[in-house]
């Protein structure tokens, strides 16, 4: 089986979640034996090539003559967002309509030939890169020989349509995260939620990454609930190198992910005040970023337990197992997660875990205390019962490190391809 994957984004250079399950499930496909071919806006040639072979698509070149999508006006509304509005995230921020002239953002390859060059990442120019990628994603449509197309969150549904109607393969969408769960109402954005429907809907299969995802897709999109698929995310067991230390006396209290409305950072402030009412010999810490920062470390100052907390700003990599060592018990008190990754990390490196109900991951968790996201009160007794009582941490972390060496990239990749064995038959 040979997968024409599109993602926006590829470890090692990622922003949230997204470019972790990306690489994951590529990986589960190609132990199953499926060749992964993965697109991606822009990479930078230190990509992990052993699980698929990467391709640049601002080096991939493109006959003008054969894009249809130049056949459309030369001015088209596009949306320009923050450049915090990332998968796995919330938003806080405003989005304004601009006219903007579609540009010539190519440079001339050879004689008919031109390639575009894209910035990558989630700029404010997004809504016109995702219309430049989905014009790459026709060409290798014609130039690549595959049997699936599989496309990964709402900026690649426009280059998996594309593909599809060129090749008449079969399309598999992605919805790692929806519209619903980055935003509020008050700032939802119509044009993004539009796309997500066009993509599902043109879709052969949509796969969710949790059934709270995918009730979520059946009534707040209208798709038929007899193509949408629950694939629950993983984790790489026994890869992370986690050594136990503390450089400081109190209980760390970790938070890690953007801060942003749909993970809850205020939360997690407000459940912090009540522990210290009870015990100040704890430290919390806030690691990541988002358009809800400068508003946490406000309230922080106003609780007046600024001393108790650090923020790191975005961390990755080994900055992160750094974190797990030192962490006492992690916490995701998320509004609204389509899945949620980094439980199932902090769980691998032994840190118990309190989460939200909220939160897709929580149908996989046996081994984690799950609480309301709103129920501050019953946050800060399960932290306080971990963080106290030495049987009950030690229960959910040796259990827990159990558990997640279950969830395994290679048996998402198995249930992947029983999908895409049914769509090509």
């Amino acid at each position: 089986m040979k997968v024409l994957m599109f993602g926006w984004e590829f470890p090692p250079h990622i922003a949230g979640g997204l470019g972790t399950a990306c690489h994951g499930i590529a990986k589960g496909l190609t132990l199953n034996g499926a060749d992964v071919i993965f697109v991606m806006p822009r990479a930078f040639g230190d990509e992990d090539t052993s699980v698929a072979r990467v391709i640049n698509a601002s080096e991939v070149a493109i006959d003008p003559r054969h894009a249809t999508f130049y056949n459309q006006a030369s001015h088209i509304s596009f949306i320009e967002v923050n450049s915090k509005f990332i998968p796995y995230v919330g938003l806080d921020d405003y989005y304004n309509l601009v006219n903007q002239t579609r540009s010539t953002t190519w440079a001339e390859r050879e004689p008919h030939k031109r390639v575009y060059r894209f910035a990558g990442g989630y700029t404010a120019n997004l809504m016109q890169e995702i219309e430049h990628y989905a014009v790459v994603a026709e060409e290798l449509a014609r130039t690549e020989t595959f049997d699936i197309i599989h496309a990964h969150d709402w900026h690649t549904y426009k280059a998996g349509i594309a593909a599809r109607e060129v090749s008449g393969k079969p399309l598999v969408v992605h919805v790692h995260a929806t519209e619903f769960d980055r935003s509020d109402e008050k700032h939802r954005n119509t044009l993004v939620a539009d796309i997500e429907r066009e993509g599902m809907m043109a879709a052969d299969a949509v796969l969710a990454v949790s059934d709270f995802t995918r009730q979520r897709i059946i009534e707040g999109y209208h798709i038929p609930e007899n193509k949408v698929f629950t694939i629950h995310n993983a984790v790489e067991p026994g890869q992370k190198e986690i050594t136990r230390y503390k450089t400081v006396n109190e209980k760390i209290v970790t938070f890690l992910g953007r801060i942003t409305f749909q993970k809850g950072p205020d939360y997690f402030v407000e459940t912090a005040r009540l522990l210290l009412q009870k015990d100040r010999n704890l430290r919390f810490v806030l690691a990541g970023d988002g358009d809800m920062m400068e508003q946490i470390i406000e309230r922080v100052a106003e609780l007046e337990i600024s001393d108790r907390f650090h923020f790191t700003g975005f961390l990755r990599g080994g900055e992160i197992n750094l974190l797990f060592g030192m962490s006492d018990v992690y916490v995701m008190p998320s509004v609204s997660e389509p899945f949620g990754i980094s439980p199932l990390e902090a769980m691998e490196a032994g840190v118990p875990v309190v989460i939200s109900k909220q939160s897709g991951v929580a149908e996989v968790l046996d081994y984690a205390i799950k609480v309301d996201f709103w129920d501050i009160e019953a946050m800060a007794d399960a932290i306080h019962g971990i963080l106290h009582y030495s049987a009950l941490a030690n229960f959910f972390a040796q259990n827990g490190t159990k558990n997640v060496q279950q969830l395994t990239w290679e048996k998402v990749g198995q249930k992947i391809l029983r999908c895409y064995e049914f769509l090509t038959k």
